[in-house]
């Protein structure tokens, strides 16, 4: 009689994790660490085994395939225990591989369901009977459920269900971009499967099952490190960061939302039923936020951060020796105020009630110098750098700023105060917002600025921190502005300030030109400034006209400094405020003998001449006799004198009145049409786009009356002026002609549909059908709106061939602007671009600006001068031959 078997032990533990359909790994009671941990089969059955991804390490490994039903019993295992608390007994342990095999069941003791028994009725796994006793009725149960589960057909023992039961894993993503891309930023349900560390597991993603490696966005735990022997040495808190996840992630159903790509790994947020575990793990001091993944999160990036504070607050963890970075006390942290000037790509001016203040966009930085060893060699030693123009995406920068800012209110959040270092003195550094958009986060997203990378524990940096590695993350993705691969914009700007030659040259084109667009680049007095011209690419100064205006306090290159003239200071503040950077309109009269221009200023339609004696900052200067605007000069000044305005405080006399006539409106119609020629006078032919199908059908009518009745040979007559039938000869088709000459034998015709004109044998003329006579002609003649031809003929043709090349046969958009002769004026532009066709050519230095003074064609005159400003900065065709030099702010003090 044999001993009796002693009986199994009766051991709890919780399930980590589901290895197969019969292995599991169980997780004991932690004692002062990571909790010991055993791997556990279940005895006398056996589950279908796992597909296995390849080995990148064994070379010619290769993955295998589920066996059918393999992936229904691991996961009908998972759901049931993943992460419970079971029973469970040893019954025995493999000599060699130390294996160990026994019952699990479900709850604190042997009363709980058994697992291997519920596998085995769901017909998941098989029994190896050859190992059952056939004295022990436990055993023997397990043979009676999988013979019920067989009559039953279920799980694996239906028939023909097998090849369904296969899963098609993709175990490596091709193209990881595209792939979280198409995902749309769109919660994914997934497994994990490992966890690597606190911050990087591995899941499958369902129902598709791809196999993906995940970073956390936006934080990093810590990780093992190489030691110099090799080895790898975990760093402090990276067991207990690895454990915390686990225990919270491994195997369980979680959401994941993919947002980046780190090289072949994925970055994403893991979001588990009790919330986003990267939460947790900055809350518990597991993890610190990191910029570098931070601009992809699209979970809250504000939350990580608010997160991570509250452990840095109680020193956790990682946090333990933390000490918060001192900063300055903030006084008014928050203010609104008027934007007057642009510094630079990340600096403003700033008024607040009567005080001015420059500030600085917190944590950007704008466009730097290309560091070129070559350039810098070839620098002339006397040129002075000009950052503005010569920095790449500089100008874009501040332009960006210019139009979106100035003049407008703005709010101010002070978020640090940059203390003074290497020669730099204080920076108060801001976030500004104007209607509810970040201005440094628009700037970022443009290309015009990049967001400098601070130490992990550097707490000074912009509030909206995140927003902007968002913007910086899109904008990189884009490919724009100084993360572009394209070559940068080059602005060649030429500088005839002060140079008489110069301003000679220039002076033609200013003057016929009418009124000019400007920005206003600096004010060295009320009546005196230097100006941008962005169509001719040209810095000039100009001197106000019709106005006497104090000077404020000004300093000569020869070093003789001169006080400032009363009321000098007021003067020049006034102009500051009212035109500084502004887009302006400027109409130059003549120059002085030291080459400054001498003309009118207008800011939004406000003559500054008069605004400045309306103040009773400036006089009437003689000179303005000549001038349309003499007598509403002369009315503001008298009432300046009679309210005894500051240069008046001591004057008594007359007043005038004057009544400006009322603007009269541009209309804006655009029609679609075709263009079908350009001629040598730089006039083109238009069809309208909805009668093109009308046309059509008109000349193949045309064609089949032609073939059908053909003409005979000398039967029709040319006559100078006829309507006929021409054939054209690059296609020999019939067209509609009108006869212009006739000499010797042949004719010139013009194709009344197409606005082209051939010289032909009147031999290849023919008389019209009347029924092809009641049509009228459908090209109509126009030329491009307040541009002028060139005289010269060569660079006549050079513009008459940019026009060709970019208008004909396209589709455009047209507007009538105002009648002329010989053809009616337009505006002419591409259906796919906003910018105009004249535009373009005058900003190529093809053509000029007319000088039109009606004031509904003001803006349209004003874009073109812009243009044609550009033209000249770049020396481009007409103005090939212009040059430029740096400008001397300081040599601003002319007297009249």
């Amino acid at each position: 009689m044999s001993a009796p078997q002693p009986t199994p032990v009766v051991q709890r533990a919780v399930v980590k994790q589901v290895l197969s359909g019969d292995t599991v790994v169980l997780r004991g009671q932690p004692k002062g660490g990571p909790p010991p941990e055993r791997t556990v089969c279940l005895s006398n059955i056996t589950a279908p085994k796992l597909a296995r991804r390849p080995n990148p390490n064994v070379e010619g490994s290769t993955e295998t395939k589920d066996e059918p039903y393999a992936w229904e019993a691991r996961e009908y295992l998972r759901k049931k225990i993943i992460g419970k608390e079971v029973a469970f007994t040893v019954e025995y342990k493999v000599p060699g591989t130390g294996r160990e095999y026994g019952v699990i069941y479900l709850g604190k003791d042997s009363t709980g369901e058994n697992v291997t028994e519920s596998l085995i009725s769901e017909g998941l796994v098989e029994v190896r009977k050859t190992g059952l006793k056939s004295d022990d009725p436990a055993q023997q149960r397990l043979a009676q459920l999988e013979d019920a589960a067989k009559a039953a057909g279920k799980g694996k023992h239906a028939e023909g269900e097998a090849p369904k039961h296969v899963r098609n894993i993709t175990w490596t993503i091709d193209n990881p971009r595209n792939f979280v891309d198409s995902h749309h930023n769109k919660p994914i349900e997934a497994v994990i499967e490992h966890v690597r560390d606190g911050c990087t597991v591995r899941a499958f993603l369902l129902p598709t099952f791809e196999y993906v490696t995940v970073m956390l966005s936006g934080i990093k735990c810590p990780m093992n490190k190489q030691a110099p022997d090799g080895k790898q040495v975990p760093e402090p808190f990276m067991e207990e960061a690895k454990y915390f996840t686990e225990s919270r992630l491994l195997q369980k159903d979680v959401k994941i939302i993919l947002e980046g790509v780190s090289n072949a790994n994925l970055l994403g947020t893991v979001l588990h039923p009790n919330g986003n575990i990267t939460e947790f793990l900055l809350k518990e001091g597991f993890a610190r936020c990191v910029d570098w993944s931070m601009g992809v999160v699209s979970q809250g990036a504000d939350k990580l951060r608010a997160a991570q504070k509250v452990a840095r607050e109680k020193k956790l963890r990682i946090w333990k020796d933390y000490k918060p970075s001192e900063s300055a006390v903030i006084k008014d942290k928050t203010f609104s105020g008027k934007v007057v000037e642009i510094v630079n790509g990340d600096a403003m001016v700033i008024k607040k009630e009567t005080q001015f203040k420059k500030i600085f966009l917190a944590s950007i930085r704008p466009p730097r110098p290309v560091e070129s060893t070559e350039s810098t060699e070839k620098q002339a030693p006397n040129k002075r750098s000009r950052p503005l123009y010569d920095i790449p995406y500089m100008f874009e920068a501040r332009e960006f700023m210019r139009k979106k800012l100035i003049g407008k209110k703005v709010n101010v959040e002070i978020d640090y105060i940059q203390p003074p270092n290497q020669g730099f003195a204080e920076k108060t550094c801001c976030t500004v917002t104007t209607s509810g958009i970040n201005v440094a986060e628009a700037l970022v997203s443009k290309g015009l600025a990049t967001v400098i990378r601070y130490r992990q524990d550097d707490d000074q940096r912009s509030s909206h921190y995140d927003d902007l590695l968002a913007a910086e993350s899109r904008a990189i993705k884009k490919g724009v502005g100084v993360h572009s691969k394209k070559e940068p914009p080059i602005h060649r700007v030429a500088d005839v300030s002060g140079d008489v030659n110069k301003a000679k040259q220039f002076l033609p084109f200013l003057q016929r030109a009418g009124k000019s667009e400007a920005i206003v680049e600096f004010i060295a007095s009320g009546s005196r400034m230097r100006l941008y011209l962005p169509k001719e690419t040209c810095l000039i100064t100009l001197l106000i006209s019709g106005i006497d205006c104090p000077k404020g306090a000004r300093t000569l290159p020869s070093g003789q400094s001169f006080p400032a003239d009363p009321f000098g200071e007021e003067a020049l503040l006034f102009v500051r405020e009212m035109c500084m950077q502004r887009e302006v309109e400027v109409e130059v009269e003549g120059m002085d003998k030291g080459g400054n221009f001498i003309g009118w200023m207008f800011v939004d339609g406000v003559n500054l001449s008069v605004a400045l004696v309306e103040a009773g900052l400036a006089s009437v200067h003689f000179t303005a006799e000549n001038s349309a605007f003499y007598k509403q000069l002369l009315q503001k000044e008298s009432e300046a004198k009679e309210a005894k305005l500051k240069l008046w405080a001591n004057y008594v006399e007359q007043k005038e009145v004057k009544v400006e006539d009322e603007p009269v409106e541009r209309k804006i119609n655009f029609t679609e049409v075709v263009v079908t020629e350009v001629t040598d006078e730089l006039t083109f032919y238009a069809q309208t786009s909805e009668n093109g199908a009308a046309l059509e059908k008109l000349m193949n009518e045309l064609r089949q009356e032609m073939e059908s009745n053909p003409p005979l040979p000398g039967a029709y007559t040319a006559k100078k002026g006829d309507l006929c039938a021409s054939r054209f000869s690059q296609d020999n088709q019939w067209y509609r002609a009108k006869i212009e000459k006739i000499e010797g034998g042949k004719a010139t015709v013009f194709f009344i549909d197409y606005g082209n004109r051939e010289q032909t044998n009147t031999s290849s003329l023919a008389a019209l059908p009347s029924n092809f006579r009641m049509v009228s002609p459908q090209a109509t003649q126009y030329a491009l709106a307040c541009v002028s031809v060139p005289d010269d003929e060569e660079s006549k043709q050079e513009a008459v061939d940019a026009l060709f090349q970019d208008i004909v046969n396209k589709s455009m958009l047209l507007n009538l602007e105002y009648k002329s002769s010989p053809a009616d004026c337009v505006t002419l532009k591409h259906v796919d671009a906003e910018e105009d066709v004249a535009s373009t050519l005058v900003g190529e230095g093809f053509l000029t600006v007319e000088s039109r003074r009606e004031k509904r064609l003001a803006k349209i005159v004003a874009q073109l001068q812009k243009a044609q400003e550009e033209a000249k900065r770049l020396r481009k065709n007409l103005w090939r031959y212009g040059d430029f030099r740096e400008d001397e702010a300081r040599e601003f003090g002319y007297s009249r």
